[in-house]
């Protein structure tokens, strides 16, 4: 009986040892776990501190993975890292080799990845598409190696998916759901970072694009990898993308079709810091003139951060167009004054040689001719003054009480003997209630008249007819049946806003040979002409002042100048006075 006693003691002792070394060893391997778990715990705070270091002052996606799959080695165990992102030319790829394998293990990643990446983003890539970065062990053919273990991770930036990671072993079964998780959570924490600084730098980018949204320049900004991060109208009007949301260089490439290498000074510009501008460039009907700056950012002890590249397009067509014009006025201004001064000079010299006996009537001939050509240069010189003048803001008109009737009926008399030798019917009709004076500019009102009266005579062939219409606008009443009361014959609408207290309005009507619709909309430009559509027989001289200093003179009156018109039917100029 003792000795059964003590072997149930001794059964017991060992019994509880057994028990306490088994909880032992439990505890120990629950350690362990935790151990794994605060390591693992610790590698992701550290990861995410290092991000949250690294992605405060930086939208380089490429840095941030590299931050993450050059220390995923601390707590999981790969052959290799890797990761690809889609880029403005080319998809990257980057892989990094903890151990050596054969060419076929690469291949074998890029190719899953290149499929996972096409299904998320629903585009088909090839394998040409792709710029390869190898990095760690060395490629050896005869070693065994198949990729048995994989996952990917998608990178996903402001809801949009930009790459993805993976990792991969040569070993089957390997990665557990507890080292996704953490990589999960590490990649999730960098998209939000990113994404939040993005969503900071979109606003400044809208807020930039808002002031130079209505620059009259093109303007574009792009990084270092020449995205685009700010375009405005007018450099989308200028390569014809308007209407188009997203843009990248590839569209500016295609667009500019060889005129401009845009690409190329912008690689050039950021590279060597240097500031570039073209020669006048057509796009589509424009000139422009293109410049190109690197964007620099002074960092410390006065050295210079390139952040990117900005292209400005410059319209410069007025400028082209002015040149032209200038040139062809210059030109007529010569011939203008050439002609007369010649005339004065031959004159001059026959009225000093002694030794020509003149007549009476030769000589006052000759004194007429003096005083006709010196007036023609007088009259274009005081054109030029006047057109200085109203561009100056200088141009006074002055009003005094005057009768218009008197003085369109004086401009018709000046006008008939002209008219008859052309073959041209000149009448002229009055509406009612006009008033026997008031209060105008009647010199300048009558240079008016003159120029309008002057350029239907010279473009209405014979038994062609112009008339003038001048009646009294009253508010409220139909202008169309005021006119036709007034003698107004023409089919043209009078542009004319009805609701306004008009006044006093006058048309000159012809049945000559019409103006073009664009004619139209330059008539009263400074030295425009319109030859274009005049035959060679009715192309005269002139300056393309007249009409300048016509539209000055109404709208210092507060009136209102212009003209409708139709090629082969003819042409009603109009203006208007305010009757105070």
């Amino acid at each position: 009986m003792q000795y059964f006693f003590i072997g149930l003691l001794a059964v017991g002792a060992v019994s509880s040892w057994a028990y306490v070394f088994f909880k032992v060893k439990l505890l120990k391997a629950d350690l362990i776990l935790k151990e794994e778990g605060i390591n693992n715990k610790m590698y992701e705070l550290a990861i995410l501190k290092e991000l949250g270091d690294r992605v405060g002052y930086s939208l380089d996606i490429h840095q941030i993975v590299d931050i993450i799959t050059g220390s995923l080695n601390q707590f999981i165990e790969y052959s290799a890292v890797s990761y690809m992102l889609v880029d403005p030319e080319k998809v990257l790829f980057k892989i990094h080799l903890e151990k050596s394998v054969h060419r076929g293990f690469v291949d074998d990643v890029k190719n899953r990845m290149l499929g996972s990446l096409s299904a998320l983003l629903n585009k088909e890539f090839k394998t040409g598409d792709i710029n390869e970065v190898l990095s760690g062990a060395i490629l050896i053919e005869d070693v065994e190696s198949e990729v048995n273990s994989f996952f990917n991770i998608p990178l996903v930036i402001g809801g949009k998916v930009v790459g993805i990671l993976t990792v991969a072993h040569t070993e089957a079964g390997l990665y557990k759901e507890d080292e996704m998780t953490i990589l999960y959570k590490i990649t999730n924490q960098a998209s939000k970072a990113v994404t939040r600084l993005q969503e900071v730098v979109s606003t400044e980018q809208r807020k930039l694009n808002a002031m130079v949204e209505s620059m009259d320049d093109g303007v574009v900004m792009t990084d270092l990898d020449y995205r685009i991060l700010v375009i405005n109208p007018a450099a989308k009007k200028a390569i014809g993308l308007e209407g188009k949301e997203e843009f990248s260089i590839f569209d500016f490439i295609d667009n500019l079709g060889g005129k401009f290498d845009i690409r190329g000074r912008l690689e050039e510009s950021v590279k060597l810091k240097k500031d570039y501008s073209s020669e006048r460039i057509l796009l589509g009907d424009r000139f422009f003139k293109i410049f190109v700056f690197p964007v620099k950012n002074k960092v410390y002890s006065g050295q210079e951060e390139i952040l990117g590249g900005v292209v400005i397009f410059h319209d410069i067509t007025s400028q082209v167009e002015m040149e032209k014009i200038q040139k062809d006025f210059t030109s007529m201004l010569v011939h203008e004054l050439r002609s007369p001064l010649d005339g004065i000079k031959r004159i001059s010299s026959v009225l000093r040689n002694k030794k020509i006996k003149l007549e009476d009537e030769q000589y006052q001939e000759y004194l007429q001719m003096i005083f006709q050509n010196s007036s023609s240069m007088l009259n274009l010189v005081s054109d030029i003054l006047d057109v200085s003048k109203l561009e100056a803001g200088e141009f006074v008109v002055k009003k005094r009480p005057s009768n218009i009737v008197e003085a369109v009926s004086r401009r018709i008399s000046f006008y008939e003997i002209s008219a008859k030798d052309l073959g041209v019917n000149i009448n002229i009709s009055f509406g009612q209630n006009i008033p026997e004076t008031f209060s105008f500019d009647i010199e300048g009102i009558e240079h008016v008249l003159n120029n309008l009266i002057s350029n239907a005579l010279k473009f209405t062939g014979k038994n062609g007819e112009i008339n003038l219409s001048v009646f009294v606008h009253s508010k409220g009443s139909n202008i169309q049946d005021e006119a036709k009361l007034a003698g107004y014959k023409q089919k043209f609408r009078l542009p004319l806003e009805e609701k306004k207290e008009l006044g006093l309005v006058v048309l000159v009507s012809d049945t000559g040979i019409g103006i073009k619709e664009e004619g139209t909309k330059n008539i009263f430009k400074k030295f425009k002409q319109l030859d274009s559509n005049i035959p060679d027989s009715k192309k005269q001289k002139g300056t393309g002042l007249g009409l300048v200093i016509s539209k000055g003179i109404i709208e210092g009156h507060g009136g209102e100048i212009g003209v409708v018109s139709e090629e082969g039917v003819g042409s009603t100029f109009f203006f208007t006075i305010p009757l105070e």
